[in-house]
This record gives structure tokens, sequence and C-alpha cells, in this order.
């Protein structure tokens, strides 16, 4: 199959998770990704689980991509950058901002070498502004964008903000970059000239709080209970999602209840809202009776949106993820991991995560030596 992006030279200097990932999916859509890491490598690499000493979180952010060291604080390896910007597409960094000026790396310096180029920054808040220069990891973006507390305001009784494991933040921002290199990229053949993209986590994370955003301007009552949530079976609990008319009627349907429709506690969107605890207390009372696979069933007659509360383990072990061949078999140092593909398919493009996964400074060398440097030259890069 194509690839779509085959021929597209990428050097990606990001570490952790937002500027991997982003540079990961160019990968997979077929670029040249090359990783220039400094010489303790991407700080991931001693995250686990480890096996023989390699990372498997690592890994599937940076599959596809090969790795070379450069120690950015000698003037031969920025010089060894600049001659790589001239046959390079995409640049990816998520320094803070100012960190890449130092270095003599940043756009204006490569884009004096190579105006085609894309160069694209991430970073907490956005390349200038008050906040530009504050660190920022994803569990500090989440509570600066509200988004938090936005989540915590939908938990009954919750008073504490939750702790942070599921890093949103980088992954919505690595997304966006990847749609804004795309984007700079087309208009890159239209234009024939590159551009600077800036992206912000703390602008990414506020792009998921749609109604948050809107009623944080025009304030609407909070409703005494959380349209969406679990609803407790004997043997664990379902989401069901009443969105719409149809989902309500039908949920009611399947719990034996028809003439709630008519109630009107229930019959209208606003009372529902308002009574929202006393429909779901009724409810319960007919699906703590059954077992979670039974409740699944009678709603999935009844043309319901639900599903059960699963674990990520459980998700990957689902029928439909076998069907769609989302898991892709990865290579690297300690063995062979599963990691997931892109999560769209394109009917004329592959759409894949990469094959392997490499060593800290694996392809230095060979880089180099692809790129045109002679052996001296190498020597003081790699010295």
């Amino acid at each position: 199959m194509n690839k779509a992006f085959a021929g597209l030279n990428v050097l990606d200097f990001s570490t952790t998770i937002a500027g991997p990932y982003c540079a990961r999916l160019l990968a997979d859509l077929g670029a040249h990704v090359i990783k220039i890491e400094s010489p303790d490598g991407d700080v991931l690499r001693a995250r686990p689980p480890l096996r023989n000493g390699a990372s498997s979180a690592f890994g599937q952010l940076n599959a596809g991509k090969k790795s070379i060291v450069l120690d950015l604080k000698k003037q031969a390896a920025v010089e060894a950058v600049h001659a790589l910007a001239k046959q390079t597409d995409v640049i990816v960094e998520n320094f803070r901002p100012g960190v890449m000026k130092r270095l003599g790396l940043d756009y204006a310096a490569l884009h004096a070498v190579n105006p085609r180029l894309v160069y694209c920054s991430m970073s907490g808040y956005g390349q200038t502004g008050p906040w530009a220069e504050k660190p920022a990891y994803a569990p500090v973006i989440h509570a600066a964008s509200g988004y938090d507390l936005a989540h915590m305001a939908y938990q009954e009784g919750r008073s504490r903000p939750d702790f942070c494991g599921v890093f949103h933040a980088d992954v919505v921002s690595g997304v966006y970059a990847f749609g804004a290199i795309s984007t700079a990229l087309y208009q890159r053949t239209q234009t024939g000239q590159g551009q600077h993209i800036d992206v912000s986590m703390l602008e990414s994370m506020l792009s998921l709080t749609l109604n948050e955003l809107q009623g944080a301007q025009f304030p609407v009552a909070q409703p005494t209970r959380p349209m969406f949530g679990p609803v407790e079976t004997k043997d664990g609990y379902v989401m069901v999602a009443v969105v719409t008319e149809k989902a309500f009627r039908n949920f009611v349907a399947a719990a034996g209840r028809p003439e709630f429709v008519g109630d009107p506690r229930f019959a209208e969107y606003t009372a529902r809202r308002a009574h929202w605890g006393e429909l779901m207390a009724e409810l319960e009372i007919w699906s703590r009776k059954l077992t979670r696979d039974e409740c699944i069933a009678a709603l999935d007659k009844c043309d319901v949106p639900c599903s059960p509360y699963r674990t990520v383990a459980e998700a990957l072990a689902d029928p439909q993820i076998a069907h769609r061949d989302a898991l892709a078999e990865v290579v690297d140092a300690g063995g062979t991991f599963k990691a997931l593909n892109p999560p769209f398919r394109m009917s004329d493009a592959e759409t894949l995560v990469g094959k392997h996964a490499p060593a800290l400074g694996e392809n230095t060398r060979a880089v180099l030596i692809e790129a045109g440097f002679g052996r001296d030259q190498i020597k003081a890069i790699m010295g």
C-alpha cells in the first residue's frame, strides 16, 4: 500500500509524550523520522515496563523512528543539525520557549537554511505571553486549563480534585500538532514556503471543555446529578448514555418502565435533569437484579447506547480491536510488545506503527554517513 508521507524527512527533537507522539504519527504514515537525543537519552527510556533495559512505554511512542545522539552543547553537533535541516521537511520540538534559540536552532535560524521547512514548536502555554516560559507537564496543564475542576463538578459530593495518571494534554496536543503539520505541508504545496507552528497544550486542553467553555461565559445551573454515569448491576457497572429522546424512551422500555415517558418528572428534558436522581434510583431497582452482561444484553436489544466499564486489558481483548488490526507488534532490545496503530484507516494509504523501536543512538553513524558527512566530521560530531 502507499504511504501518505513517504519521502517526508522529519527531525524530532522532542521528549516524553506530546512531541514524540506527534512525530510517531508522521512515521506511521511513512515519514522518515530521525529522533535526535541527548547523550542521556529521552527520559522516557527509563519508564517502566522495562525488559532487558528497554522501555515499552518509550517504544510505543518512538517506533518507526531512527535514533541519533547529538550533544547540542557542542558546536559541531549544532552545525550538523544545520546541515541536516537542509534536507528536512519538518522539525518537531517541545523544549521550553527560548531553548532552541539559545542553541541557534530556532525557526528563524533554520528557516534561513531551508525556507521550505515546517517547524513545529510545542509547549505548555505557547511561545509568547506572560506564562510562555513556565515549566509545564500534562498534570499541570490539566489543572491550569480548568479541566480537572470541570470533571470534578460532575462527581457528586467531591471537593478534592483527582490524582492524575492519564495524560490527556500530551496526546491531545500531539494530535493537534500532527494536524497542523499536515495542514502546513499542504499549504507549502501552494506557496513553496514552510512556516512556524506554535502549539499550546493549555489551549489544546481547553478545546476539550466545550460545554464548560460556554458555561463560563453564560452560567447555567448545574444538574443535581450528571446525565452520564454508572448504572449499578449485580456484579459491576454499566455506562448508559441518554443523549437523545429516543435513547431515553428505549432505556425506560428496556427497564420495563415505559410509563416514565409520560411521567411529568421525566417527560421533558429540563424536568428530567431536575429529577435525574429519582429516575436513576427507579431504574437501578431493575438493573441491580441483573448481572452486568444481562443488563448490557437488555439495553442492546432496545438499541440503548451503553458499555460495561472495562479495564484497558479488557478493551484490548475486544474482538472489535482484533477485527480492525488495531494492534501491531513492535520489536526492541527487550523483545516484542504491542502498540496501537493510528486510530484511523485510509483506503489508499497504509496507517501502521513502525515495527522497530530504536536503542539510544542506534542510527547515529549511519544517518550522518547517509547525509554526506565525512569520517572526520562524524568523529567531531560524535566525539
